[in-house]
């Protein structure tokens, strides 16, 4: 499963006294296993409309749906990788992954075996008893993915996850992630500020507006992986996605 349908939704909130409409008519559907990313100039409302897909944002009008139930908050279906780590900095590797499971009520040995399953898929079994400060940048997001992944969610949401790290270690997650992805067939929601992460890989690139966000496009993405960055398919979707939020007054792109 694993199917979201978002139509007319709005989000309105305060800012000095004043009613701000940060997103407008949204309608957005994303079918079990794609891979949909999210992108727009800064304050368009990306990480408010993934926060509200999340569960951690309410929405002032319209619907969001998962399998048919009304998202109305957090839950067990949805997992989430930000940007900052936010791992436990007092818990090992094995630590942080296992919490999940336990907080669903699995027993310790349950809750083990799921983390060092997940722990092998992103490569890092053999660090499962360090603990976050002794690992690199791109160790610790891959902690976090693994971490999402214990939960068992249909959906996985990722706000900028690669945003922080250097080109080469953003690289090579890109490629580690979609490795994940084609194994666990999950449905995942990506949102960037980077036009070649997201034509890499994406199935679909949601194009918002400036605020108030709105859909300005969605652009299929149908390139057989592997991809090469350097192929001229990928770089007419690069240019048409460039041109798009060109037309989009002080945007801000990488």
């Amino acid at each position: 499963m694993g199917n979201l349908v978002i139509e007319n939704l709005s989000k309105k909130f305060k800012k000095d006294n004043t009613e701000v409409l940060a997103l407008d008519d949204i309608d957005l559907t994303v079918n079990s296993g794609e891979f949909v990313t999210i992108l727009g100039p800064s304050g368009c409302g990306k990480t408010t409309l993934l926060r509200i897909i999340a569960g951690l944002e309410t929405y002032s009008g319209g619907t969001a749906t998962l399998d048919g139930e009304a998202i109305k908050g957090p839950g067990p279906k949805r997992g989430m990788v930000f940007q900052e780590y936010s791992l436990f900095p007092w818990k090992t590797v094995l630590g942080n992954v296992m919490f999940g499971p336990q907080m669903q009520g699995f027993s310790k040995s349950e809750a083990e075996s799921k983390a060092m399953t997940y722990l092998n898929l992103v490569g890092l079994s053999e660090f499962k008893n360090s603990y976050p400060y002794e690992l690199s940048g791109g160790m610790k997001q891959r902690v976090a993915i693994a971490r999402a992944l214990a939960n068992e969610p249909e959906i996985i949401l990722m706000d900028e996850p690669f945003g922080a790290l250097d080109a080469q270690t953003r690289n090579n997650l890109q490629n580690e992630l979609l490795r994940i992805w084609e194994e666990e067939k999950r449905t995942i929601i990506f949102v960037t500020h980077s036009v070649d992460e997201a034509v890499f890989l994406s199935d679909r690139i949601v194009i918002l507006s400036k605020r108030p966000g709105t859909i300005k496009k969605i652009i299929d993405v149908s390139i057989p992986r592997p991809r090469d960055r350097t192929r001229p398919e990928e770089n007419a979707i690069r240019n048409e996605v460039l041109r798009l939020l060109d037309s989009n007054e002080n945007s801000e792109i990488d």
